[in-house]
């Protein structure tokens, strides 16, 4: 039950980040969560969006945009809780490439995003345990 991240792959100077964030939300994409990574070059733009699809679109032209498999699950926002499920993945081997979480609407939600090597293993790992992950319309649901 992977969920659709999207990534785009930003020039990096002053003003680029802001023209496409303006551009997703002209489109009338809400963005769910984001991630920046930056080198002297270019960025990587890392998005949960409402709407895939307008968002490819509104970023569109000369800016390179990516969709990628990523796990993502719903956790409590307490202290802890992302520790619990990284020892759950870290116990059995699964590789973490990058991580990024953020809180809910709701009081007490919190979800954290993992790009993992073995997307279908990590999801078994973690159901065995009893960690949902969330697909798509989960997202939505869960975020309004």
């Amino acid at each position: 039950m992977a969920i659709t991240q999207l990534s785009a792959f930003l020039e990096n100077t002053p003003g680029t980040l802001c023209r496409t964030v303006a551009a997703i939300t002209d489109a009338g994409v809400n963005i769910r969560a984001l991630s920046v990574a930056d080198t002297m070059d270019f960025g990587i733009l890392r998005l949960i969006v409402s709407d895939i699809e307008k968002t490819k679109s509104a970023v569109s032209g000369d800016t390179v945009i990516k969709e990628t498999p990523v796990i993502a699950v719903k956790m409590t926002d307490k202290a802890g809780a992302l520790g619990g499920i990284l020892n759950v993945l870290s116990s059995e081997d699964i590789n973490i490439e990058y991580v990024y979480a953020f809180t809910g609407a709701v009081a007490g939600n919190a979800y954290v995003v993992f790009r993992v090597d073995d997307i279908g293993h990590a999801e078994e790992i973690l159901a065995g345990n009893g960690i949902k992950t969330l697909c798509d319309e989960d997202i939505i649901n869960f975020l309004g």
